[in-house]
């Protein structure tokens, strides 16, 4: 069995690595919103639609997000 350090640091690493795939998702958001932008500013009549589609693309690529942060709980304080 690993010693108590090192299989700490082995954990730490683990949800250091999970954490990789919000990178993902930041991206994401950022051009989600610069689209929204562009888009509202071509055409400011259609705002509300534009923004409510922004929203909702933001709230499923946060999705991604907070998942990565839950596995990265789980390999910290379970595994």
């Amino acid at each position: 069995m690993l010693t108590g350090d090192l299989e700490l640091g082995l954990k730490a690493i683990g949800a250091g690595l999970a954490m990789i795939g919000a990178l993902g998702p930041g991206i994401g958001i950022g051009l989600v919103v610069q689209g929204a932008l562009q888009g509202i500013s071509r055409n400011p009549d259609v705002s509300g639609q534009i923004q409510t589609n922004m929203i909702l693309g933001i709230v499923f690529a946060e999705a991604v997000a907070i998942y990565c942060l839950v596995i990265a709980f789980i390999i910290l304080f379970v595994l």
